[in-house]
């Protein structure tokens, strides 16, 4: 069994490394470790799928929910995991950044902070305190035993605000306040992914389940974009082939969609005893 160290090294080894890498986000134990067995080299939580498996909307989970799937999915594997902690349940610098040593002590070895503040009314927070947010995760990952990975996302695009020149300026702000990952999610098309991955210092996530589908990794990495993420997307994937099924069902009286299901030597093979 790897220590979070060597995780966490493994974990950082994948920005540095030549190329781009795709981390997909298991919503729960069984999909991490379906992921994992399919090779993939590090896993990143979504905070949309898991409140979806609650029964539950986006945004309404508390730190401690977050906290408690981070360390089903982290100990569900061997692979790396960077958690989503939104705006880290907090306003106030300080407080947000005890997200990051939270998240550490769960079992993640990276972590998201976003400058969305939660409020309808002023969706996003003021450039300064953004930064401010963004410097304060910063020290505490530093202060870890471990190479924590802190990504800074800038909401922009997902609060109806689709202000690249402002994006950009946030994302080199967070960049000099130490974040290691940019993420503005929301981009949509091949020419302004391209333009923010040229106007950042620091790797860049984009998120798949926002930007056009047409798009390949290869294509992406051509951009400058260093990591792919789906967020919520296979979660809602798997409630869309849920939703198929038992309206075939319902409706048509039809099982056929039990060809399609994972056989039972698959999932037991997933899921040993």
């Amino acid at each position: 069994m790897q220590t979070q160290l060597e995780k966490a090294k493994r974990f950082r080894a994948l920005h540095e490394r030549p190329g781009i890498f795709v981390i997909p986000n298991p919503w729960d134990a069984g999909s991490a470790k379906l992921l994992a067995a399919l090779g993939f080299e590090a896993l990143a939580t979504t905070s949309l799928g898991w409140a979806a498996s609650l029964g539950r909307a986006d945004g309404t989970l508390s730190r401690e929910d977050i906290l408690a799937n981070c360390r089903a999915i982290a100990e569900a594997t061997e692979l790396p995991v960077s958690t989503d902690l939104e705006n880290g349940y907090a306003d106030d610098p300080r407080q947000a950044a005890l997200s990051m040593r939270l998240a550490a002590e769960a079992g993640a070895v990276g972590g998201s902070i976003e400058d969305a503040s939660g409020d309808r009314a002023k969706p996003i927070y003021d450039f300064g305190l953004a930064v401010e947010r963004v410097a304060a995760a910063v020290q505490v990952a530093r202060s870890l035993p471990f190479p924590f990975t802190l990504t800074a996302r800038a909401e922009n695009f997902l609060h109806g605000r689709p202000d690249l020149d402002d994006t950009i300026r946030r994302l080199q702000a967070f960049a000099a306040a130490g974040a290691d990952v940019l993420y503005a999610p929301g981009l949509r098309d091949l020419d302004t992914i391209r333009r923010v991955a040229a106007a950042v210092p620091k790797p860049l996530n984009v998120v798949m389940g926002l930007a056009d589908p047409d798009l390949t990794v290869q294509q992406l990495g051509a951009a400058g974009v260093k990591r792919i993420s789906v967020g919520g997307a296979l979660a809602r994937l798997a409630l869309a082939k849920v939703r198929e099924a038992a309206l075939a069902m319902k409706e048509q009286g039809s099982f056929r969609w039990v060809h399609d299901i994972l056989p039972r030597n698959d999932v037991r093979t997933l899921f040993p005893r």
